[in-house]
């Protein structure tokens, strides 16, 4: 895994030509991968990709893995379409993500990441055993293959995500944090959290964000720097705390402007780190 904190960007996996170009051309040489289109996940893509990343240099953390049927991004219906958590696309979700887990392995990439959705928050909740069951088997059939498995912060406290993670048991779990995620969802202050999660946290995505004043709505997310996480105390924590892993810088808007506001992250945060 890469160390001493390098800041890195996300980069989409692509069938029609290079995948890690995009990272390069912002003068990074690391990356997370992501793909929500499983028929990418062949054994040809996977070999290319590992090639791809020998040659350019450009070192992949983890492969960030979609999964079929429906996505909401809201407090409304998200629960109901997001992640493990919705029975009714539970056994499709699952297939999909072994079939990620296996393109991770062949690549060399040695994690894979995911949203699991709305945990319930109470331990006792019927459907709390069986999501564990579940995730114990996609995080079984990751640790076969020698890969680690993270799960990306947002729908749940860190409280319920730590639960979780104790139940499930395997020792190749770990935490994707979006500190964004937990303000759009208006679930936790990202720098306390760390009091709750932080020995497991594997990787950061560089995101920022305001906190939800519509109880309907998530919050927006915002450039770096910008919003409520409070990167300066974030990254001082984050080191305080021991971690060395990568700051994968996510924007979530298209366009020219995307560019600009990743080049000017990539910047600040380069700052930040060399406190």
């Amino acid at each position: 895994m890469p160390m001493d904190n390098e800041v890195g960007v996300m980069a989409g996996l692509r069938g029609d030509g290079p995948s890690l170009k995009y990272v390069a051309d912002f003068g990074l040489k690391v990356c997370q991968l992501c793909n929500w289109n499983r028929d990418l996940f062949t054994d040809a893509l996977a070999d290319s990709i590992k090639a791809e990343s020998a040659q350019s240099g450009v070192q992949i953390t983890s492969l960030w893995a979609g999964w079929p049927g429906p996505a909401v991004w809201d407090f409304i219906d998200g629960p109901y379409t997001l992640g493990l958590v919705p029975r009714a696309y539970r056994d499709e979700r699952v297939a999909a993500l072994k079939k990620a887990a296996d393109f991770a392995k062949r690549a060399g990439i040695q994690a894979m990441v995911t949203h699991l959705g709305f945990i319930p928050e109470n331990a006792k909740d019927p459907e709390f055993g069986p999501l564990v069951e579940v995730v114990r088997d996609v995080a079984g059939y990751c640790k076969a293959l020698g890969i680690e498995f993270w799960f990306e912060t947002g729908q749940e406290t860190p409280v319920t995500m730590l639960r979780l993670i104790q139940q499930v048991g395997t020792d190749n779990l770990g935490i994707n944090l979006d500190p964004a995620n937990l303000i759009l969802y208006g679930r936790a202050n990202p720098v306390d959290a760390l009091d709750v999660f932080g020995s497991y946290v594997k990787g950061i995505h560089a995101k920022d964000g305001m906190y939800p004043t519509d109880p309907m709505k998530l919050g927006h997310e915002v450039k770096v720097g910008k919003g409520k996480v409070n990167f300066p105390r974030f990254v001082k924590r984050l080191g305080e705390i021991g971690y060395r892993g990568a700051f994968i810088i996510e924007r979530e808007i298209s366009g020219p402007q995307q560019s600009k506001d990743i080049a000017a992250t990539v910047k600040y945060l380069r700052r930040l780190l060399s406190r």
